[in-house]
């Protein structure tokens, strides 16, 4: 039985992992979920709402990495402050990679997850924006912001070889840089 809240999220996060891949995502119970965790169904609902959320813990982490960077960050440009936020998190995303992909190939099987990541990445895109207007950025300037940086981490992370922070940093850059050229 896991001894720490974290331990008991890990536990059942990868036991859905592990279920979703085998018997997909319509065909697996929170019950079959918690049993492969060692744990009880209670248990699974006091972590995650559904067996939906399962999959994107640490979305909240994500959300406060970025947030943190807008605030924190001296004065720059709205694009610059949204960047120096995504590189701010890159650590998360070099941890993350090996769940990541194996719940990105899970997701591209149910409707159901790709509109819970749609919405999950709408309401990052959302946190981005408020703490945007917070420092005195225009709303609309903002979510302009938001969405562009969002489309330059995705352009980066796409390129990245999944293995330092350091190439996934150079990669955004590299992404950063390809949509200057676009608008010269």
């Amino acid at each position: 039985m896991p001894r720490s809240g974290a331990e008991a999220r890990a536990r059942l996060r990868e036991a859905a992992l592990q279920l979703y891949a085998e018997r997909g995502y319509e065909a697996t119970t929170t019950a079959e979920i918690a049993a492969r965790a060692g744990v009880t169904e209670r248990t699974y609902f006091r972590h995650f709402a559904d067996k939906r959320e399962v999959l994107f813990d640490g979305e909240s982490e994500l959300r406060s990495v970025l947030v943190g960077a807008i605030e924190s960050a001296p004065d720059l440009a709205s694009l610059s402050l949204v960047l120096r936020a995504y590189e701010a998190a890159v650590p998360l995303f070099v941890a993350g990679r090996p769940i990541a992909e194996r719940r990105a190939a899970i997701i591209a099987t149910a409707p159901a997850l790709q509109e819970r990541a749609y919405a999950k990445g709408a309401a990052l895109t959302e946190a981005i924006v408020g703490a945007l207007v917070a420092r005195g950025v225009a709303e609309p300037t903002a979510r302009l912001a938001a969405r562009t940086g969002a489309a330059v981490f995705e352009r980066g992370s796409r390129a990245w070889n999944g293995q330092t922070a350091e190439d996934l940093t150079a990669r955004i850059a590299q992404a950063a840089a390809e949509l200057r050229t676009l608008t010269t």
